[in-house]
């Protein structure tokens, strides 16, 4: 059996290094010519489902430096007004499970990780066209005139995937109508200075009027601006670091990220046209009101990190005929960032799908019946989680009008200051996030065996 996955992202990585292990051929095709193109966003939250799904794909070594690159754990959850002044705080479990527990992590930084050991299974600088099926097998042409034949091929190809569009037309995404600006910026003794000490130290939402929400995220590395170990690390922290050659195609350093968010029709009608030093400007001026402070730290935020995002999510689609090209992560369901959960579900989907396909490699499963078994839990657990992460970021929620939005705001601060006043409620609050975030969730056991010689 060979496999074909197109695109290189989280997924589609994960997928790979799963085959790898179990002795299955795979190929991965990434369009981006090198291994360090690309922005690849900022910070993504590992949860213990995407956790569980890396522990069991990737080699024990390469999962050990995934926990030992991940930025410091946030302490709280917070959410605060524009003008910073506290609406909830909820101190986070610490961290105890290197599986069962939250992480921080660089989206580059988880690149390169899932980079790492893949070097003979990535193909660079391939851009998909389209794909063919004949009998039993499906190849793939790519831009540059080459192609490949596999018997089964995978979309892993984000949410603008050409795979889809092919193979699913019917598939379609569509506007939230909500745009976020994204930046980051350095820690420095000014900017450190500029969020309170739990904000530091947290995962912080800001929620003000009209719509206008902000979230940030403060990471911070086991390595110095130099890419070394810092100082106090020690142990075996220290020697995966050291010891891994993705650190030197990383420029990840301790940062600040932010993200504004509003409905399209409160920020400039060409906002999507612009970058850099333009967006911050925007960032600014739209948040005239806010607290001095932060429109500070989008006024220090490096304008080569600045950009926005039209945020669009998947239509939930009924099951179709399952063929020899299946789908994994963004390329099938698409979803806002409103939950946190598209990484994770990507993962997950990685983890099913390599599972059956283990069946297929040791005679249990047909590889078609195998894939429709995988694609109905995935259209199930992904397009819940589709629907769930649109019901928190989409322009058509009252909070996004005039007046109504205004009251909204106002009972919501109301009610999450009597939570925080009343720890029975609060840590009831925290345990139900964790608990949608996948931590203890009840999944069969599963553990990657080489193919029998």
């Amino acid at each position: 059996m060979k496999v074909l996955v197109i695109g290189g992202g989280t997924g589609g990585l994960a997928l790979a290094h799963g085959l790898k292990r179990a002795g299955i051929e795979v190929r991965v095709f990434e369009r981006d010519v090198l291994r360090t193109d690309g922005l690849h966003g900022y910070r993504v939250g590992i949860d213990p489902d995407g956790s569980r799904a890396l522990s069991v794909l990737l080699p024990q070594e390469l999962f050990d430096t995934f926990v030992a690159t991940k930025a410091r754990d946030p302490k709280y959850f917070n959410m605060v007004t524009e003008d910073l002044n506290e609406v909830l705080s909820m101190e986070l479990p610490p961290v105890t499970d290197p599986i069962e527990s939250e992480k921080s992590i660089s989206r580059m930084t988880l690149r390169q990780v899932l980079l790492t050991g893949l070097e003979d299974v990535v193909e660079f600088g391939k851009e998909f066209v389209r794909f063919e099926q004949q009998g039993d097998v499906v190849t793939a042409y790519f831009a540059d005139g080459s192609s490949e034949t596999g018997d089964l091929l995978v979309a892993a190809d984000g949410s603008g995937s050409r795979v889809r569009r092919q193979y699913l037309p019917q598939a379609k995404t569509e506007p939230t109508g909500i745009i976020a600006l994204a930046g980051k910026l350095p820690i420095t003794e000014e900017s450190a200075k500029l969020v309170s000490p739990k904000v530091f130290e947290g995962i912080t939402m800001v929620q003000a009027p009209r719509g206008f929400g902000c979230i940030l995220h403060v990471m911070e590395f086991q390595w110095d601006r130099d890419g070394k170990v810092k100082e106090g690390i020690g142990g075996n922290t220290e020697d995966l670091i050291r010891r891994w050659p993705g650190l030197q195609f990383d420029n990840t350093r301790d940062y600040i990220n932010w993200g504004l968010w509003a409905s399209a029709d409160k920020l400039p009608a060409n906002v999507m046209d612009l970058r850099g030093q333009e967006l911050i400007d925007v960032a600014v001026k739209v948040t005239p009101g806010w607290s001095p402070k932060l429109r500070r730290l989008f006024e220090l935020t490096d304008p080569g990190t600045c950009f926005p995002v039209n945020i669009w999510t998947s239509v939930p689609l009924d099951p179709w005929p399952t063929t020899n090209v299946t789908l994994l992560g963004d390329a099938i369901h698409t979803m806002t960032p409103g939950r946190g959960v598209g990484a994770n579900t990507a993962l997950r989907d990685a983890l099913q799908l390599c599972k059956k396909l283990i069946e297929v490699r040791d005679g249990r499963a047909e590889l078609i019946p195998a894939i429709s078994e995988y694609e109905k839990a995935m259209i199930e657990y992904g397009f819940d989680a589709v629907l769930k992460s649109r019901a928190q970021m989409t322009s058509a929620d009252p909070m996004h009008k005039p007046v109504i939005g205004r009251v909204m705001l106002a009972g919501m601060r109301t009610a999450m200051r009597a939570v925080n006043h009343l720890p029975p409620v609060k840590r009831r609050m925290r345990e139900s996030m964790l608990a949608y975030r996948g931590a203890d969730r009840d999944e069969a056991a599963f553990e990657i065996t080489p193919a029998a010689s």
